[in-house]
């Protein structure tokens, strides 16, 4: 049961974690893994900063499995093989990475409570899941004078996009420090879609801010959803009004492609956004976790 920790992985080993997650996401109800460390698993997993965590299952290849990105990580033990000290044998071999590991626990489970405490690790960072119902009435969507709200245009936009970004979010261990990779990454996805990636512009042409929409296929358990992926506002444009004025546009964009729900993740402790959610009709669905020592 000795961990082994690599740089990257192979194909089987790459199909083994696949099943693995797939595993402990129907057992759980929450995805195990977010979209950035999926991303990664998908391109190889060979990047700088990245470490995996392999540890063996009784009869399988892999019965656990973490990805350290940096100092955060995230992990997940296949259903038939816990209770076996796999989860504490993944969390000790983060350890030994990095002094000071911030670990994700997707869907504030009660095994993750367990673990996180018999390691000595707290509560960091909380980030809500909140939906809202998009069969229920929108305000209206007005749009200031000087200001146009258009779709992005790949490859012209790229750059602004980025700049923007980066601003809004210098502050943000995941969504801060953007690059052209992170963006092509993500439009390579076959979810893309420029028409619903949305752009407040001044009269001069200068991006002010974003709203970069997603839509989720349906899937067994939920029928299809849209989501605020990420809202974005230039710092030196605050005060405009131009967060509501943008999530409203996204929301009617979602509507109007027959929608029934929308969801978005938002940090539990940025008070301004949460009420902006709030007084839009978003309510708390769900929670992910960070832990810390």
């Amino acid at each position: 049961m000795d961990p082994q920790v690599l740089t990257e992985l192979d194909t089987d080993t790459t199909s083994a974690v696949h099943d693995l997650l797939a595993a402990a996401g129907a057992g759980d109800g929450a995805d195990p893994f977010s979209e950035q460390f999926l991303l990664t698993l998908r391109a190889g997993g060979a990047r700088d900063g990245v470490h995996h965590v392999v540890v063996p299952g009784t009869g399988r290849a892999v019965g656990g499995y973490a990805q350290l990105d940096g100092e955060y990580a995230e992990l997940a033990v296949h259903p038939q093989e816990r209770r076996r000290g796999l989860g504490s044998a993944l969390v000790g071999a983060l350890e030994g990475l990095t002094a000071d590991p911030h670990v994700w626990a997707h869907g504030d489970l009660d095994a993750a409570k367990a673990l996180a405490e018999r390691r000595g690790y707290r509560r960091d960072r909380v980030l809500w899941q909140m939906r809202r119902p998009l069969t229920d009435p929108l305000p209206d969507l007005h749009v200031p004078d000087g200001i146009t709200l258009r779709s992005f245009e790949p490859g012209s936009d790229d750059e602004e996009f980025l700049r923007v970004n980066n601003a809004a979010f210098d502050w943000h261990p995941e969504q801060g420090g953007w690059t052209g990779r992170e963006l092509a990454a993500r439009q390579a996805e076959d979810w893309f879609d420029a028409e619903g990636f949305l752009l407040a512009t001044d009269e001069s042409g200068r991006l002010l801010g974003y709203h970069w929409t997603k839509v989720h296929p349906a899937t067994g358990d939920e029928p299809a959803m849209g989501e605020v992926y990420v809202l974005g506002v230039d710092p030196a444009a605050h005060g405009r009004g131009l967060g509501r004025v943008l999530t409203l546009g996204g929301l009617h964009h979602l509507r109007d492609r027959g929608l029934g729900t929308v969801l978005l993740y938002v940090e539990a402790d940025n008070g301004p956004a949460v009420g902006v959610y709030e007084r839009l009709g978003f309510t708390v669905h769900a929670a992910d976790v960070n832990y810390a020592r």
